[in-house]
């Protein structure tokens, strides 16, 4: 008989504690591999901790609504097995609504300066919030005492998330509901001054919607808003400037269409355009490193990884962006296999939440809407984001030894959005042709 230790896993770059919401196994009870034994809640997230191994659940060390440390053992279990040993703690599956609010908590943390005012304490309620429960609370503008209305369907009549929602969704009145649901982006931004002072803007306030009849009122659901933040927050901090060219993509439609039937049936999967673009960009970083920084006041931060995000849209409607870890150390099989990856369980709500952290280059294709160009907002805390447009058939004029003609040509638009406090349109602009370059100059003959 071998006792196991169960690990609180970790959740994510920036969570180090989580609260034991409800064990889901008793002591004594039979647990399977992989069978979730207990929920856990973070002031981000809310998730379940699947079992390491096959036993019997023998000690449970946290009780319910007591804070556990990340990688403290919460539980024992006991195996059949002489000495077994503890799988590596099983990353939690988050919805991508959670999901977004980890990844839009993390990067915007280090960009705003003002931070939300917190949730006031009744000292006269012993009742227990988690902080998940208390952060929904702060950021709706829900006060002490109108959590404690919320009648709880949770253990010991506990407020769960979904007891917070409802009460939100039901039109519960708010104390003090900013314009904007994050404070984060609605607070006013620092801006340096002439004598290289910061100079406080003016705060603003999102104008009065006049609702007419016929009119319906649709809530945003809680990842939108979290997006929504992010791209205010984004467009505040970051001063846009887009730059675009024209690239003539025909040699990868036409190597493209020779070779991608060949792989599939070789590989099980199908190769598009995106790791193409995707390898094209790393090639462009290494020349160009400047793009592939960070801004932390007035220090800039330049990358040693390249860590390429590719916006996805969920079924839905909303997007989110997994990233591809190292992508300079992959070829364009390892890219396209990452790419149908991360795509894939981002559709199917699979992703971790590393999955969606450490982006420094993010690519977004428009063309799948068949928009031919757009103006892409910075992922922050990155620096430059390119859109991609729709290929299509165009006339252009062809040069050759003998003289012009005009032909039929696969032409795209490349749009480049970058931040103008640290990368100069000379940097944004040879980075975008850059890429084209390499696109353009695509090997025809090129083996997989």
């Amino acid at each position: 008989m071998a006792e196991v230790e169960v690990l609180l896993p970790k959740m994510g770059e920036s969570v180090a504690e989580a609260t034991i919401t409800n064990w889901l196994k008793n002591v004594g009870d039979t647990v399977e591999l992989e069978e979730p034994i207990v929920e856990i809640a973070t002031d981000k997230v809310d998730s379940e901790v699947p079992s390491p191994v096959e036993g019997v659940l023998t000690k449970i060390l946290f009780e319910t609504d007591e804070v556990a440390q990340v990688g403290q053992a919460i539980a024992i279990i006991s195996t059949e097995g002489e000495g077994a040993q503890p799988s590596a703690p099983a990353t939690p599956e988050v919805k991508e609504t959670e999901i977004a609010a980890e990844v839009m908590e993390t990067v915007t943390a280090a960009q705003t300066t003002a931070a939300p005012v917190a949730l006031a304490t009744n000292s006269n309620s012993d009742r227990f919030y988690s902080p998940l429960v208390r952060s929904i609370a702060q950021t709706e503008g829900i006060s002490m005492d109108q959590l404690e209305t919320i009648a709880g369907t949770g253990q010991n009549g506990r407020v769960t998330k979904t007891d917070i929602l409802a009460f939100i969704e039901n039109g519960a009145p708010v104390t003090s509901a900013p314009t904007q649901t994050a404070p984060k982006t609605s607070a006013p931004v620092a801006a340096p001054s002439s004598n290289g002072k910061a100079a406080v803007a003016t705060q603003i306030q999102a104008p009065d919607v006049p609702v007419y009849p016929g009119d319906e009122i649709v809530e945003m659901d809680r990842m939108r808003k979290m997006i929504a933040d992010h791209m205010v927050m984004s467009k505040h901090v970051s001063p846009h400037v887009t730059s675009y060219v024209e690239a003539d993509v025909t040699n990868i439609v036409n190597w493209r269409n020779k070779v991608k039937n060949g792989f599939e049936s070789r590989e099980g999967e199908k190769i598009t355009f995106t790791p193409i673009f995707i390898e094209a960009v790393v090639k462009a970083i290494k020349e160009m490193p400047g793009v592939n920084v960070s801004v932390d006041g007035n220090k800039i931060i330049q990358r040693k990884n390249i860590n390429i995000g590719m916006a996805t849209a969920l079924p839905s409607g909303n997007l989110i962006v997994p990233v591809i870890k190292n992508a300079d150390n992959l070829n364009l099989v390892g890219i396209t296999k990452q790419v149908n990856d991360l795509a894939n369980r981002a559709r199917n709500n699979k992703l971790s939440p590393d999955d969606i952290q450490g982006g420094t280059y993010t690519i977004t294709n428009v063309g799948t809407f068949g928009n031919v160009m757009g103006t892409p907002i910075i992922n922050q805390p990155q620096v430059a984001i390119l859109a991609v447009g729709a290929i299509r058939k165009v006339p252009a004029v062809i040069e050759t030894p003998d003289g012009d003609f005009i032909g039929i040509r696969h032409k795209m638009f490349l749009s480049h959005s970058y931040d103008h406090r640290v990368v100069d349109g000379a940097l944004g602009g040879q980075f975008v042709r850059k890429v084209a370059d390499f696109l353009e100059s695509f090997d025809t003959n090129r083996e997989l």
